[in-house]
């Protein structure tokens, strides 16, 4: 960053991230690696997730299942436009992991070889993601992804998001297939490894990935993980607890610390957790 680089002039962008699970045959969570090129979060292992486009919800709601924007709105907090949230969770992972949570609306499963010029289109920004949508009449399943936690990246770093964690299923028939520019690696892990593995220093994630991979961590398969998310129970705030080395780790109500923990270092509400 130049030295004239200003943190409190970086804007904040609303964003989406999705949390794919399933038991392999452990719970395991599908994770990708980041371009080191990448100004955001460059050679970081996070889940698949973006910013969220202006207008992704126009028109979309006939696409979607069991979910309208009146009530994802609701569901986030928002006056409007809360199902733009759920649309770009749906893009992004399609256009970075190349897995499609939907399907036809006539019925079957997405053949996604019958789709894969479309996809490319779609990330070449040459096709818009509403025009793919309706040019092979689909069918988005905004019902079974659920919402989990915010947070909002803090300030310092030179891109900021305002950015809603989901938690879903991976689609039937369908393989992980990655972008090759923004992706360049991809797993199912599962989450305490992935966090074991981070702590000896063998690859690097955001504190939010952490944290959501601790929540994670604590339920015993992927059917129990979303009955929680089901639930949409009530927000939790973080906080921070300084460790003797320097570094921190984030905790929620009920964990060790958080009476006295630091109530600015870090900015989330999560709401996933074991009932």
């Amino acid at each position: 960053m130049s030295d004239d680089f200003d943190p409190n002039a970086v804007p904040i962008r609303p964003a989406s991230t999705v949390m794919i699970v399933d038991d392999r045959p452990d719970l395991s969570v599908l994770m990708i690696r980041r371009n080191s090129r990448m100004i955001f979060a460059g050679g970081m292992w996070v889940f698949p997730g973006g910013a969220v486009d202006p207008g992704e919800a126009d028109e979309f709601e006939a696409h979607c299942d069991g979910l309208n924007d009146a009530k994802a709105s609701e569901r986030l907090g928002l006056e409007t436009g809360g199902l733009a949230f759920w649309v770009a969770a749906i893009r992004e992972n399609f256009e970075e992991a190349g897995l499609l949570l939907g399907t036809y609306r006539q019925g079957g499963h997405v053949d996604l070889g019958s789709i894969a010029s479309d996809r490319a289109a779609l990330n070449a920004g040459s096709l818009s993601f509403l025009d793919l949508v309706q040019r092979h009449d689909l069918r988005l399943h905004a019902n079974d992804i659920h919402y989990i936690a915010h947070w909002v990246t803090p300030l310092g770093s030179p891109r900021r998001f305002s950015a809603r964690f989901f938690i879903s299923r991976p689609p039937i028939n369908q393989q992980v297939a990655l972008d090759g520019s923004e992706s360049v690696d991809w797993a199912w892990v599962n989450p305490s490894e992935m966090l074991e593995r981070h702590s000896r220093g063998e690859l690097t994630m955001m504190t939010p990935t952490v944290r959501m991979l601790q929540s994670l961590a604590k339920f015993p398969n992927a059917r129990s993980a979303l009955d929680a998310a089901r639930a949409n129970l009530s927000d939790e705030q973080v906080r921070v607890v300084y460790n003797e080395n320097g570094s921190y780790h984030i905790v929620v109500p009920g964990e060790d610390g958080y009476e006295t923990a630091d109530e600015t270092r870090e900015t989330g509400w999560l709401r996933f957790r074991p009932l």
